[in-house]
């Protein structure tokens, strides 16, 4: 399997991944089934992603990093995330809101320790650093002056290297933190800060919204182009209040168009077209 095969069935997984974690969301399920779903789901696809791992052989030493820096730990965060949200979530006491609030906000405190146990290599990492890497990212290379983990030797040697999981565990406790400090805050003082804002609606068609979104991933234009697409789509129906549904059905409807499969994107350019040769008159 060449390289350029390996990355494309690699970003299949992934956005196979994001789309099952999104559809699952999407259900009124409790968050603990969702969680367990959400993790079985992530457990098959890292699976399918060690097995795919196993036909490929890296082409040089910084294509093993990119995988064991960049690709292999956005997998696995998914699942140290929802695992430490399915502990949180079905240890939670039943009581009131100020204990809740107390027992979340004790939540996030523990992810302190971690910070400070790791906070030279997250240095290291936020800074987008390289000098490292080698040492870091390579497998069967694991250099005993650097700090680490007490688990390494319990890794897959084919499938870690000394770091990725350490990587993968930022990714995630990011995300458990904003998770945590959503349930910490209070409703009232979200409502209060939202209605200080008028709300914003989307009053054009559902389609006419999906086919902008679409356009917009395809384009790059969030977060340097490393938004997923399910990241998008839950971003714009918070924002917008509005539920955008099955978009990839959507999506195949927009394709069976006969004529004009981007007539939204038309009119958008015929309008501000016209409004620009308003302003040269």
């Amino acid at each position: 399997m060449n390289r350029e095969n390996f990355r494309k069935k690699v970003d299949q997984l992934w956005k196979e991944l994001t789309s099952s974690v999104d559809q699952i969301n999407r259900s009124d399920n409790d968050i603990v089934i969702r969680a367990e779903e959400i993790l079985m789901e992530t457990d098959l696809t890292i699976r399918k992603l060690k097995d795919l791992l196993k036909q490929y052989k890296f082409l040089d030493w910084s294509d093993e990093i990119f995988f064991f820096k960049k690709t292999k730990p956005q997998f696995v965060a998914i699942y140290i995330y929802y695992s430490k949200v399915l502990a949180i979530e079905a240890s939670k006491p039943y009581a009131d809101a100020h204990a809740l609030k107390a027992y979340y906000e004790n939540e996030r405190g523990n992810l302190l320790y971690f910070y400070n146990e790791q906070k030279e290599f997250i240095s290291y990492y936020r800074r987008k650093s390289t000098y490292l890497d080698k040492k870091y990212f390579i497998r069967f290379k694991f250099d005993f002056k650097l700090k680490l983990s007490p688990e390494l030797y319990s890794y897959d040697e084919g499938f870690s290297t000394s770091h990725d999981h350490i990587v993968s565990q930022i990714l995630a406790n990011d995300l458990l933190d904003q998770y945590l400090t959503d349930k910490i805050d209070s409703k009232e003082v979200r409502k209060n800060s939202i209605t200080q804002m008028q709300n914003m609606e989307w009053t054009a068609p559902k389609v006419a919204l999906i086919e902008l979104l679409y356009s917009l991933h395809q384009t790059k234009c969030f977060n340097a182009g490393h938004a997923d697409l399910a990241e998008i789509f839950r971003w714009a129906e918070n924002s917008l209040h509005i539920s955008l549904g099955n978009y990839h059905k959507t999506l195949s409807e927009i394709r069976l168009r006969k004529t004009d499969r981007t007539k939204f994107l038309s009119l958008l350019t015929q309008n501000m077209d016209q409004y620009l040769n308003d302003l040269d008159e």
